[in-house]
């Protein structure tokens, strides 16, 4: 049997020319990340080739470049038969549907919405917020993934949002962020487990979430099962978040296959992997 194909779903890039892509943060700050490990598209190619990852649907970083795509759509697009570029819009604006479209026709495969993180604390209010309908819409229309950058304050956002657009695929960054120190039975994550009746809702298992089980009474052997037996593994896709997150991208990957052995290997399939091509056909 052939191992299946490693598919990474949240790496970034930053260009290492500001003249033609000039930094212009979200929110006004630059993530420190991004001047410290900036990664060209060319480095994530290299790291890929090392870590034996053989597609990724980068992720825009909207605390470099605000709501401007073209670092990302330039730089997948170098390398159209392994990434895909998934992009960031003001879903608030009046024309959210048409920069949508413009993004897509230069190769944006799947959209995110970033209401905080390593800059700003979160604020769920723009996911309710009616102004951004018609560019969830279109998302179903045009079979667009949706990613959703938030805590646990934004999921009851989360799940009004996968109610009024089921035909929209809702792929949450870092597992929602759920807090899993309390361990077994995780009582603390029960607004998480609470999406699992939501068959649109996707969770992204990034660094963050292998070293949270490794606090207090949480463990990668009891938690991830759990997760696995609600959401099933085909809602689950591994994502590294580098650079952003310490390390290669090795050994990112290698603290995920050692947080996800107590699976079966069709799980792990699924989440190192096919479930990253339902999101994204483009890899496929």
């Amino acid at each position: 049997m052939t191992s299946p194909q490693i598919i990474d779903i949240h790496p970034h890039i930053i260009a290492d020319d500001e003249t033609r892509y000039p930094p212009a943060p979200l929110f006004g700050k630059r993530s420190e990340w991004s001047k410290e490990r900036p990664t060209t598209v060319e480095t994530l190619i290299a790291a890929m080739d090392a870590a034996g990852v053989a597609k990724a649907a980068v992720v825009h970083s909207s605390t470099t470049y605000g709501f401007d795509n073209s670092y990302v759509v330039d730089g997948c697009n170098q390398y159209a038969d392994r990434l895909v570029a998934v992009g960031s819009v003001d879903v608030l604006q009046p024309d959210a549907p048409l920069r949508i479209r413009e993004w897509v026709a230069r190769g944006v495969a799947g959209l995110r919405l970033f209401t905080g993180g390593s800059t700003k604390d979160f604020d769920p209010s723009e996911l309710d917020d009616p102004r951004a309908f018609p560019a969830w819409e279109l998302c179903g229309e045009l079979g667009l993934t949706m990613c959703i950058q938030t805590g646990p304050i934004g999921l009851p956002q989360v799940t009004a949002l996968a109610r009024r657009f089921p035909r929209v695929r809702i792929l949450l960054d870092h597992l929602g962020r759920p807090e899993v120190a309390d361990g077994p039975p995780y009582a603390k994550a029960q607004s998480l487990f609470d999406l699992a009746a939501l068959e649109n809702i996707y969770l992204k298992l990034t660094p963050r979430i292998f070293g949270d089980v490794k606090q207090e009474r949480a463990s990668a052997e009891t938690f991830f099962p759990r997760v696995a037996e609600v959401f099933g593994a085909g809602r689950l896709a591994w994502g590294s978040n580098f650079p952003t997150s310490p390390g290669t991208l090795a050994e990112i990957l290698a603290t995920a296959h050692e947080g996800l052995a107590c699976l079966n290997e069709v799980e792990r399939a699924w989440i190192f992997g096919k479930t990253a091509q339902k999101l994204y056909p483009g890899l496929a």
